[in-house]
């Protein structure tokens, strides 16, 4: 059995290993997310001291080793410098690599994340600065989509009743990470309701009993997550909102005109939020997200 291999991948994550190497976490179309060593990376003039930065992607041949493969060359076919010169850009990339890495699957083909990332990437790199929010969500929805969990934005989650966009002033309808998307507002109350404290008493399996308000029996809901907030997993939606999340399933990128940059944010909050409780892990770059894209009267949480 040959002792190498090679694969095109783009970088997503890199950390020191000793004096000069480098571990990489990489994203490949033939065999999904590996970690290998790139020997001398970190010395001068290194052949793969640029070859192993973030976003760089590259055809690669590696040598299998004991518990970490090695990279023994690397020819760079594409790599996204545009990302490294705004702090908006890279935030926004690093936030995506974070989607990757929580969704991509090893010694698996991952061709179709592979591209998707890419052309998302591409595309914020070459975006102007009004549209790098509605681009990094738009990318953040595509992701979630490829990975099958997307929320959804047409039905409500509970009923399977269409929702249509509205232009009242009051919410008529809201969104529920756990439920799985857009709900009702009735829905969204009842929800709510029945994630209040008060309903709730844990089991001797560590899991929740939610005690129905309208019913003596007692129902199981799966609330194990490390991440849940019902405040924040559930919330009503305004016409914007709803708007903008319509827009997401579309393959072009929305335009940035059509809603405020507070639109935006609150969806970045809100695909956040829904990620984490699905993926069950934080995304550490969206810390950054406020203080790169609110505007300066844009309250603080």
């Amino acid at each position: 059995m040959s002792r190498t291999y090679k694969a095109i991948g783009i970088n997503l994550k890199a950390m020191p290993l000793g004096e000069s190497d480098r571990i990489v976490t990489i994203l490949t179309k033939e065999f999904g997310l590996l970690r290998a060593v790139a020997m001398g990376a970190r010395k001068q003039n290194s052949k793969l001291g640029g070859r192993s930065g973030l976003f760089v992607v590259n055809q690669l041949l590696f040598a299998k080793g004991r518990s970490l493969d090695k990279i023994t060359q690397a020819e760079t076919l594409e790599s996204y410098p545009g990302l490294a010169r705004n702090l908006k850009k890279l935030t926004s990339g690093q936030y995506l690599a974070e989607l990757v890495l929580q969704q991509a699957l090893s010694e698996q083909p991952q061709e179709d994340l592979f591209y998707l990332f890419n052309e998302h990437l591409g595309r914020i790199e070459q975006a102007t600065d009004s549209e790098v929010l509605p681009r990094l969500i738009h990318a953040i929805y595509q992701l979630l989509a490829i990975a099958g969990i997307a929320p959804q934005v047409y039905q409500c989650s509970v009923t399977g009743a269409t929702i249509e966009a509205f232009d009242q002033l009051d919410p008529v309808c809201g969104f529920s990470g756990a439920a799985g998307g857009v709900v009702k507002l009735d829905e969204l109350d009842r929800i709510i309701e029945e994630q209040a404290p008060r309903h709730r008493v844990q089991s001797p399996v560590g899991e929740y009993r939610v005690e129905s308000s309208t019913s003596s029996q007692t129902t199981v809901t799966d609330f194990p997550r490390k991440f849940f907030s019902s405040r924040s997993l559930n919330v009503p939606l305004h016409a914007p909102e709803l708007a903008a999340l319509q827009q997401l399933p579309q393959a072009d990128s929305p335009e940035p005109d059509q809603f405020p940059t507070t639109t935006w944010l609150i969806l970045e909050k809100l695909l956040r939020q829904y990620a984490q409780y699905h993926f069950d892990q934080p995304i550490r770059s969206a810390a950054l997200i406020e203080s790169c894209f609110a505007p300066d009267s844009m309250p603080k949480p």
